[in-house]
């Protein structure tokens, strides 16, 4: 009885529906064995879900076994010569068996015979299987860029994102649930003063849920969200981004203003107000670090916080720590220096704020007109960017990474110049709200949970040193005139 080793592979749902399913194929080979009175011994089978790490697995197997067993070997049974190599490197590989290990290839669907006359006809077969198999590529890699160059996603959309199809074609809509998320994700991290740590534990307290099979945010997956342009509305092709017809998730201030954060390496992995760079070290200008102390008392375990330098065990360093409570009692002592009882002396300060402003206003309007002149040359540049993409003097990698550049730098003129417009007409406005805050401040910070405090302490103060145990900040304006007194000797009616 003959032995025969056999091969069947189907690459694409298309040649399926061709009639070349692995079923088929594998029928169609045991019925040749059996006319030919002989058994299959091995059915090497490459499936369309297969990658090309498997395929290549498979085909290696299917080789070193023939090579094997060639002694006993009746021949290597394909469907077709294209269902053997879809290359004429792999097609190479499997001649040598038939002319270096007597194994003969046997075609059942393309029958040729053993001589010259049959390589060659194998040989046209093979070479228009390669053909067919690098046109296709060439032309999925150009369908590829072109549906980019349309603003679409060529693959599987983002978290927040999801694929649909309408009218044949292959769109992304938002997902409510996880676009959701990806908003808080991005609000907290710049707004809240959250750290990747916190801000999955935060997450988690929300009740939010980052998959059903993974309810926890990954630390990893919320660094990438948070990096991700195309929460933007662009999208990633081969290493560059490009301008996308889906719906931003975030704005392009948040999106700003979390990369500095993430620029500026800001992690931390503890809930305490006035560590992770808040405060620095007046006897050397190290930051300053908490720590949380447990002691035992008739009550049960009692949680201590204290604050110290980095430095605080090296060589002469003053060993002082300071405790939480005395801190939080110097703030709410500065806060209360900034208190105003008198409602004549508040309505007059409110006065003296907004007229202040109209130079500020000044600067504003001449501030605008430089952003708009700036707008004005990144446009003439992006002009003449693409005129030389046109002529072909800049390749498709440079043309994108510029196009990219230049479209940031212009966004972000555009951010600032809004900004610009909104202080122009606010900044009166505004003033009258940072008095408003200094007059609640204390209520404020004694309700606040830590993420708010710090907040707090970013909004007044400018920067912190802690001098022995005294709290020494740099108060921002305006608040640095309430704390340090309204009336002084150069105070003048229309100015303090």
């Amino acid at each position: 009885m003959k032995q025969f080793v056999a091969l069947a592979r189907v690459s694409s749902r298309e040649q399926e529906r061709e009639g070349f399913s692995l079923d088929i194929q594998e029928d169609a080979l045991k019925r040749h064995a059996e006319q030919q009175g002989g058994v299959i011994l091995r059915m090497f089978k490459i499936a369309e879900t297969a990658s090309k790490s498997d395929e290549r697995k498979t085909f290696r197997e299917l080789i070193a076994y023939t090579k094997k067993h060639c002694i006993e070997l009746d021949g290597l049974l394909v469907y077709k010569v294209d269902r053997a190599a879809r290359n004429l490197f792999d097609f190479v590989e499997i001649e040598r068996l038939e002319s270096e290990y007597d194994v003969p290839f046997i075609c059942v669907s393309q029958p040729t015979e053993s001589n010259p006359a049959g390589r060659m006809m194998r040989r046209t077969l093979a070479n228009m299987a390669s053909f067919y198999t690098e046109q296709q590529s060439l032309d999925v890699k150009e369908g590829l860029a072109r549906r980019v160059r349309e603003g679409w996603f060529v693959g599987k959309a983002p978290y927040g994102y999801i694929n649909v199809r309408r009218e044949g074609r292959g769109l992304v809509d938002i997902d409510p649930d996880t676009a959701d998320n990806v908003r808080r994700i991005f609000h907290l991290f710049a707004y809240a003063n959250h750290t990747l740590d916190t801000l999955v534990e935060k997450l988690c307290e929300e009740g939010r849920q980052f998959r059903p099979s993974t309810p926890k945010f990954p630390r990893s997956s919320v660094h990438n969200i948070l990096k991700d342009r195309a929460y933007i509305g662009e999208l990633e092709y081969r290493g560059q981004w490009y301008p996308g017809k889906h719906k931003p998730l975030v704005d392009r201030a948040t999106w700003n203003r979390v990369q500095g954060l993430l620029g500026g390496h800001i992690y931390q992995s503890h809930e305490l107000t006035y560590a992770g760079q808040r405060l620095v070290c007046g006897h050397c200008g190290h930051p300053i670090t908490g720590e949380i102390k447990t002691k035992s008392t008739k009550a049960g375990p009692r949680q201590y916080i204290y604050y110290r330098c980095v430095y605080y065990t090296k060589g002469d360093h003053p060993r002082i720590r300071v405790p939480e409570a005395e801190l939080d009692r110097q703030v709410l002592a500065i806060f209360d220096k900034m208190r105003i009882e008198d409602e004549a002396v508040r309505d007059w300060f409110r006065m003296v704020l907004a007229s202040q402003t109209k130079d500020s206003q000044a600067e504003s309007r001449a501030e605008r007109a430089e952003l708009t002149r700036q707008e004005s040359l990144l446009v003439a540049q992006q002009d003449r960017l693409l005129d030389m993409r046109l002529r072909e003097e800049l390749d498709e990698a440079s043309f994108a990474k510029k196009r990219t550049e230049l479209r940031d730098r212009l966004a972000s003129i555009k951010l600032q110049r809004d900004a610009v417009d909104r202080s122009h007409d606010e900044t009166a406005d505004l003033a009258s709200r940072v008095f408003e805050l200094s007059q609640t401040l204390s209520q404020k910070w004694l309700t606040a949970d830590c993420f708010e405090k710090r907040r707090i302490l970013e909004i007044v103060f400018l920067n912190c040193t802690l001098d022995d145990v005294s709290l020494c900040p740099t108060i921002r304006k305006p608040f640095d005139v309430l704390a340090k007194g309204l009336i002084s000797e150069n105070s003048r009616d229309d100015r303090i």
